[in-house]
């Protein structure tokens, strides 16, 4: 992913798929459905817990189309001034007309100078808009949507059209949406009249060939060691029944910092702590991690503390 700005003041992404992005069946499947509604014109909601993917997925889907992107984080303070745009002070226009010498008129003109925020300036140009954690705003902020997404016009303030309030959404806009469950905080009640609108595709966490894969590649751990870690986050996520269960973050960052300072993945006290601060707060607790807590991962090893 990389910025051009050949494209607008404002920030424009051109997403490139990473080269290291893995694709096991799982995710291709899902990138394979989201991307067939989008090629259809419908938009696309990736719905799911905090640490499944979604904001990658989704930036993986955008690069497939191959259009820039926009992207606009959901936040409680926006409105929707802050998705559209609006004044920015004013030009002035003076004409000063000498042409007899004698008589010198002057023509003056003043006009509120606009800005396109991201939303209009995705409509107007075709570009893809990534819409991240959308119902962190408030749903009156999102209201604007409504028109976009079900009839493809965009409802401009008639100061910008000159008279005409509704300007059309070009062909080639797309729109993507990620959000977290309602549990989680500062998440708000999304109005059901714009989830009609949307096609949502809810994720769970991935599977373990993909979640093994995934933390491998960004940590360089053999897969065996690898693949005791995530049995290990698996297995206290299936323990914890809230929204704080361990993540596939959590996978990566126990396999990275392991290789990284080349700790053994074992009993070892070493280790047992790597994982205690990486997921201990994540227990439903929040307490440490003990030795009896991972001993189970481990069938084949004895303790081995020091």
């Amino acid at each position: 992913m990389h910025l051009d700005s050949e494209y607008s003041e404002y920030t424009v992404l051109k997403p490139e798929a990473r080269e290291d992005f893995i694709l096991t069946p799982f995710l291709e499947g899902i990138m394979k459905r989201a991307l067939a509604y989008l090629k259809g014109g419908f938009p696309v909601h990736f719905s799911g817990p905090a640490g499944s993917g979604k904001t990658t997925l989704a930036l993986y889907v955008a690069s497939r189309l191959d259009r820039p992107l926009v992207a606009i984080y959901g936040d409680e303070e926006y409105r929707t001034v802050d998705l559209l745009g609006g004044g920015n002070g004013y030009r002035l226009s003076k004409t000063v007309d000498n042409f007899i010498h004698s008589v010198l008129k002057v023509d003056e003109s003043m006009a509120k100078r606009w800005v396109d925020h991201r939303l209009s300036l995705a409509c107007k140009n075709g570009y893809t808009l990534l819409y991240d954690e959308f119902n962190r705003s408030r749903p009156e902020a999102n209201n604007v949507l409504l028109s976009v997404l079900e009839e493809g016009l965009l409802c401009m303030p008639s100061s910008y059209t000159g008279g005409n309030t509704y300007q059309a959404v070009h062909s080639d806009f797309r729109v993507i949406f990620t959000s977290n469950p309602m549990e989680y905080a500062g998440i708000h009640d999304t109005q059901d009249a714009l989830l009609d609108r949307m096609v949502t595709i809810n994720l769970t966490y991935p599977d373990s060939e993909t979640e093994v894969k995934i933390a491998q590649a960004k940590s360089g751990l053999p897969s065996e060691d690898v693949e005791t870690v995530v049995k290990i986050v698996r297995g206290l996520r299936e323990r914890n029944r809230n929204h704080r269960r361990p993540t596939l973050r959590a996978s990566i960052t126990i396999s990275k910092i392991s290789a990284q300072e080349g700790i053994p993945v074992s009993l070892e006290r070493d280790f047992l702590e790597i994982c205690s601060d990486i997921i201990g707060a994540s227990s439903s607790n929040g307490s440490s991690l003990t030795l009896e807590d991972i001993r189970p991962y481990f069938p084949n090893k004895g303790d081995r503390t020091r």
